[in-house]
């Protein structure tokens, strides 16, 4: 790399190693366009790989929190079919007979009882794993096998739908997105936020006394962050509602449908909504909380950050608890978009969430992880999978590459931090 761009790339502050993630990126986009004769750069596609990534993306951001504390859990994907399981019990055949089938407070009443849940199953595994010192392998294995065994137990392998109209929405559809106006608007405050932290972060850097990035890179950051927020919302909103989807909506809205026919953009979806939520929240809680400081240091050092007072064991309780409120969020997602529980919900979804993970530069070792690389693997995992099924790669090998490429990111990310600490 030429030195006048390694000066520049070091005025923006930027991860080297995020810009490479990228650049993947765009090179898997950009191959599997040109293999799919330009299919898989659409905007309906990328609307599709938006509400696909949501799930996992959720549950990789606490992913992230596990591995930095030196712990794994397997659970992830049986503990998210059991959640959406008795989810779907409690809104389909619990609720509708004390208050009706799509009662507006079902959903609140069903998404509650689900985060709860988790956030107990959770807690009881990091109990295990902190309290009985039983290896958090070994605690989340079993619960890979307790938790699919439970799944099913709930309806005796029945699938239960259909689900609650309101609850479906946050699986994204035609009917599941925020529309043209919304997602301009969400976009536009988006983009306030991002300049407004930018220009918070450099007067506190100044009022401190740290060294400020020159105003050419903040400005070139700021704008290019603001074509990202903005592009992303353009191309959501290119993808059209089929006609007949468009005049139902119009229809259950009590709307005339107009003689010249209707229009309507998709926009957002909300699953994608959801987790930009759930990644603000988790980076606050990482970089601006006690707790969030707790996680790193006893990643980095779990001997020092307990001779310095820090509770190690409780710590692991929360991480757990809060990895199970995460796995609930994402079989609200996972649920709302099939429309429907079924016992095999979030099979082998524990492998790409902590794939997502890993490739987001997350290290096994403990320690060191980022919540954007997290959600950026996980974009990843999912662009090879629908690639791979847009191009028409036999299932079986689509496993054998995507393993490949964990093994891959994981090397490339070994020889990175070698490089880096020399």
């Amino acid at each position: 790399m030429p030195d006048e761009l390694k000066r520049r790339l070091a005025a923006l502050e930027i991860d080297t190693r995020l810009l490479g993630m990228v650049g993947a990126l765009l090179v898997v986009w950009i191959g599997f366009d040109l293999l799919t004769q330009g299919r898989f750069l659409t905007s309906r596609n990328l609307f599709n790989l938006s509400v696909q990534t949501a799930s996992v993306a959720v549950m990789a951001t606490g992913m992230v929190f596990v591995i930095v504390t030196r712990h794994i859990d397997l659970s992830v994907g049986s503990l998210l079919g059991v959640l959406a399981m008795v989810m779907g019990v409690i809104q389909a055949e619990i609720l509708p007979d004390y208050l009706g089938f799509n009662h507006p407070a079902n959903w609140v009443i069903t998404v509650g009882v689900g985060v709860i849940l988790g956030a107990a199953i959770g807690a009881a595994q990091g109990y295990v794993i902190g309290y009985l010192a039983v290896p958090a392998f070994i605690v989340t294995l079993g619960g890979l096998l307790i938790w699919r065994g439970a799944a099913w137990w709930v309806t005796q392998g029945r699938t239960v739908a259909p689900l609650d109209r309101n609850f479906t929405l946050m699986g994204g559809g035609a009917e599941g997105t925020l529309g043209a106006s919304l997602s301009w608007g969400l976009g536009i405050l988006a983009v306030a936020a991002v300049l407004g932290l930018l220009a918070w972060s450099r007067r506190r850097r100044r009022t401190h006394g740290f060294a400020v990035k020159p105003l050419w890179a903040e400005f070139t950051l700021g704008a290019l962050l603001s074509v990202l927020i903005l592009g992303f919302v353009a191309v959501m909103n290119a993808y059209q509602v089929p006609a007949r989807a468009a005049e139902r909506i119009f229809k259950a809205r009590g709307l005339e449908v107009p003689p010249e026919g209707i229009e309507l953009a998709h926009g957002i979806a909300i699953p994608v909504v959801i987790l930009l939520v759930v990644a603000i929240v988790i980076t606050i809680i990482a970089r601006r909380t006690r707790f969030g400081r707790y996680v790193f240091a006893t990643g980095g050092n779990p001997d020092a950050a307990e001779l310095s007072g820090v509770d190690t064991r409780w710590l692991t309780v929360k991480v757990f608890a809060l990895m199970g409120v995460l796995c609930a969020i994402a079989a609200v997602i996972a649920s709302a978009r099939l429309r429907s529980a079924a016992n095999d919900l979030g099979t082998l979804d524990e492998l790409r969430v902590i794939a997502a993970a890993v490739i987001g530069g997350t290290s096994l070792a403990g320690g060191v992880g980022t919540i954007y690389g997290a959600i950026l693997g996980a974009l990843v995992m999912q662009s090879l999978q629908s690639g791979m099924a847009l191009v028409g790669i036999n299932t079986s090998l689509q496993s054998i590459i995507i393993g490949l490429v964990l093994v891959l990111a994981v090397w490339a990310d070994h020889l990175y931090r070698r490089r880096t600490a020399t």
